[in-house]
């Protein structure tokens, strides 16, 4: 390790001088660098140079550390701590951005974006080249280039020309000249002066430029106003046409600062309408009764098989919209219920030749299990899902649309966005709504955008519209339920029974922030916690759910009012007997012909039906329903349908007769091959749909004359797994594999910078030693009779080439068995994988 006195000439240096927490604690923000484990320091210190590693951990800073990498990017490099302060607080000096730089420069120290002293702070060179101004890809601080830099193309005598006009002594060679053109740009005192003389036109041009773009267009011929800054160096041409504002002329005109806004501070989220806590979570409750009954109406659509699977995979246009006509909603929130099923589970392709989309055999378990149960089971992979509804329709970077159940709706950072706008709305108090706005705006300060695109927002917006409609929000405010669902605790109650947070004194007033930082995100939910959250979101919901009814109330219209949720098998028989109506409070189902003659193909008879409508119904059974019952079972199954290609049956051939004279008959082209006996050229399905619409009740019967019984739930999918989330970069490594990881890079870094005795060419960096066959034994058999380690070359089974230091204990039969110091345990080495070995220096 590095003297303490010692200031680190690399960042593999300034990591070597670190200690294990420190190591962790960069390993567990930057997850990338772990994934495989670094054979020594300064290969960790490679990888965390890296364009990849480097924009990864800039898209993860706030606001504001964001916002100091980005000054020191112009600042001198190596710069100072008081230079960059200077560069984010300005001449005037900023007491919240004095407070709040040291954390920020922390977190760039701890995740390796930033190394050196105080007195010589340094950006690592990707993230410089990333953040720095050029023309292709200008500075976020609006800033140009430096005046060295823009003026490096200019002649010798132009420059001098300059010098001369701005009033300072000519020099010898051209750098003289820049260096003391910069003097002039970065002394306030005569850069005051310099400008007090300038023309008012001048002024006016430098002011447009000086926050950005730098860049601005000449003619061949300037106007007297622009040549007066060209003759001066306040505008230095870099392209025929093109001038640029040195950084430096920027620096002053902006009294010294990096930024416009500096943003130390997180933005206090806004609250919205305040309401009882109670009254928040009766609405989210309701809600998320209604989501089960839309997902219980959306699986029984698709019960008997649902839409075909697309060729490149997902539900068509078509499908979706008589989806969304069937559930009687907006396309968009179709799609998310449609999303929201498949990622429970209780969706999926059948992958049969004929592919569709159906019910999975999770479904009737979903299905079995109490209402609160059955809500955590869809809000949990909710939480998790990476698949993003709200891009269906859109298009991906191949210009394809993207589909519903389709590819190409995996977004990483959704997780993330959905559990951190929830963590925000449990910090409010309970009850309270947040303005959506400032929701927005505190996620784009913890997660600034970097590069123009608007999915985080889409992605916050979304979520803040699924929670509503799931129910873990009600009125905009976070229920009790859903905040055990994230595994929080409930909130501390005061005396008066209100939350104990800090409270706002009405709407659109904002929270105090307290801190200079982001607050810590809280940690992923391990399976077990996950589990256990979802049990006590249950406990809280199912007091809040009304309990389910054994009854419904028939009506003369041929109407029954269910005035609550209904017991299983109630609702499962009465939903085959007749149709939805209405929904809400109370649901209204309509029995007609058609209705009550899917409850007899599934193998129901009239009396049976009468007898359960009877044994359920508050009221009694009216005449007019008895009477649809029995009127549609008399006339069932008299006609009777199977596959010759097709044909109908039946014993009454006045009947037959009266279906061939009918012409809406025409288009299934029927045949008599005998008194009882059609044949058609149409299969079963179609002649049993072309009957029916005729106003017949024909029944499908099998190849031995039964009667076949067609249930809701007879096509299920094989078993299937739910559809696993999309990881946002390798995940976070737990602390065993963060020790081991740690011991391993220490124990190799001490296998390539122990020294070695000199012996003949000297060793590149990272170079294995290379010996002959008989001076690895040898040199590996005194090392066992001294009991002192070496330094060997060791290529394992896979190719991968690695330095150590092991102590030998006994050679023999073609192996050297070792402690090993680089995995700190007793190993046995196959001698021909040793490539060479050296003694270790003495000290």
């Amino acid at each position: 390790m590095s003297s303490p006195a010692t200031p680190p000439r690399s960042l593999a240096e300034a990591l070597r001088g670190r200690d294990d927490a420190s190591l962790a604690a960069l390993l567990r923000s930057r997850p990338d660098l772990v994934t495989p484990v670094p054979t020594d320091l300064t290969q960790l210190a490679t990888r965390a140079g890296t364009r990849a590693s480097v924009v990864r951990a800039l898209d993860r800073l706030d606001r504001f550390t964001l916002q100091t990498a980005q000054a020191l990017a112009v600042a001198a490099d190596p710069a100072s701590y008081a230079d960059l302060l200077g560069l984010m607080a300005g001449d005037a000096g900023d007491p919240e951005v004095a407070a709040a730089l040291p954390h920020a420069l922390h977190q760039l120290r701890e995740q390796a974006l930033v190394w050196g002293g105080e007195d010589r702070l340094r950006l690592v060179r990707t993230a410089r080249e990333l953040l720095a101004p050029s023309p292709q890809h200008p500075s976020p601080t609006g800033l140009g280039p430096a005046a060295a830099e823009a003026a490096a193309g200019m002649s010798p005598g132009r420059i001098q020309e300059i010098v001369t006009t701005a009033g300072l002594p000519t020099t010898h060679d051209g750098v003289s000249a820049i260096t003391a053109l910069t003097g002039l740009f970065t002394d306030r005192r005569r850069m005051t002066a310099l400008l007090a003389d300038a023309p008012e036109e001048a002024r006016e041009v430098l002011s447009r430029l000086v926050w950005g773009p730098p860049y601005g267009q000449v003619t061949a011929d300037p106007a007297a106003h622009l040549r007066w800054l060209l003759d001066r160096g306040l505008l230095l041409p870099t392209a025929p046409g093109t001038v640029v504002l040195p950084r430096e002329v920027a620096l002053h005109l902006r009294a010294g600062r990096a930024h416009r806004a500096p943003e130390p501070l997180p933005p206090a989220v806004e609250t919205g309408t305040a309401h009882s806590p109670e009254s928040v979570d009766a609405a989210a409750a309701g809600q998320a009764l209604t989501a089960l009954a839309t997902v219980e109406e959306l699986l029984k659509d698709w019960d008997g098989g649902g839409p075909a699977v697309l060729r490149a995979g997902g539900l068509s246009v078509r499908d979706l919209k008589r989806t969304a006509v069937a559930l009687d909603m907006p396309e968009p929130v179709a799609a998310f219920w449609v999303e929201l099923a498949y990622a429970a589970g209780l969706i999926a392709s059948d992958g049969e030749a004929d592919e569709r989309y159906a019910a999975t055999p999770a479904h009737d378990e979903w299905l079995a299990l109490p209402a609160p149960e059955r809500w955590t089971r869809l809000v949990t992979p909710w939480l998790t899902a990476t698949r993003t509804p709200g891009l269906v329709g859109g298009r991906d970077a191949k210009e394809r649309t993207l589909s519903a159940l389709g590819p190409g709706l995996d977004r990483s950072a959704a997780p993330e966005v959905r559990h951190r706008i929830l963590t925000l709305l449990a910090a409010l108090p309970r009850g309270t709504a947040p303005h959506p706005e400032s929701v927005l705006a505190r996620l784009h300060w913890e997660r600034p955008q970097r590069r123009e695109e608007d999915l985080r927002t889409r992605l916050a917006r979304a979520t803040l519209m699924e929670a509503e409609l799931l129910g873990v929000t009600g009125r905009g405010a976070l229920s009790a339920h859903g905040r055990a669902l994230l595994g929080l605790p409930a909130p501390a109650a005061r005396p008066d029974g209100e939350a104990a947070a800090a409270e706002p004194s009405g709407p659109g007033d904002k929270l105090p922030v307290h801190h200079h930082r982001r607050p810590a995100p809280a940690a992923p939910l391990s399976s077990a916690d996950r589990a256990d959250a979802s049990a006590a979101a249950a406990r809280l919901l199912a007091p809040l759910l009304p309990e389910p009814l054994d009854h419904v109330l028939l009506q003369a219209d041929l109407t029954a009012v269910a005035p609550g949720p209904l017991q299983r098998p109630l609702a499962d028989v009465l939903g085959m007997l007749a149709d939805v109506e209405s929904k809400g409070g109370a649901t209204v189902y309509r029995f007609t012909p058609a209705s009550v003659r899917r409850a007899l193909d599934a193998g129901r008879g009239a009396a049976e039906l009468q007898d359960f409508l009877t044994a359920h119904s508050r009221t009694p059974v009216p005449q007019p329903l008895a009477y649809l019952i029995d009127d549609v079972a008399r006339r069932h199954g008299r006609l009777r349908v199977g596959a010759a290609s097709a044909y109908v049956r039946c014993d009454d051939d006045a009947l037959l007769n009266e279906i061939v004279a009918d012409k809406r008959a025409a288009g299934l082209r029927l045949r008599r091959l005998a008194p009882t006996v059609l044949a058609a050229q149409a299969d079963p399905a179609t002649l049993l749909e072309g009957l029916r619409a005729m106003g017949f009740a024909p029944a499908a019967e099998s190849a031995e004359g039964d009667v076949l019984i067609s249930r809701p739930d007879a096509h299920r999918t094989p078993p299937r797994t739910p559809p696993e989330p999309v990881p946002d970069g390798p995940p976070v490594p737990d602390e065993a594999l963060l020790g081991a990881a740690i011991r391993a890079i220490r124990a190799g870094d001490l296998a390539s910078t122990t020294p070695r005795k000199p012996s003949g060419t000297p060793l590149a960096s990272g170079e294995l030693p290379r010996t002959s066959a008989a001076e690895t034994l040898a040199t590996l058999q005194a090392a066992v009779l001294t009991a002192e380690a070496v330094w060997v070359g060791y290529v394992n089974a896979e190719g991968g080439a690695s330095q150590r230091v092991i102590a030998p204990v006994r050679v023999e039969g073609g192996f050297v068995t070792a402690y090993d110091h680089t995995a700190d345990e007793v190993r046995t080495f196959p001698l021909h994988r040793i490539t060479g070995v050296a003694e270790l220096a003495d000290d």
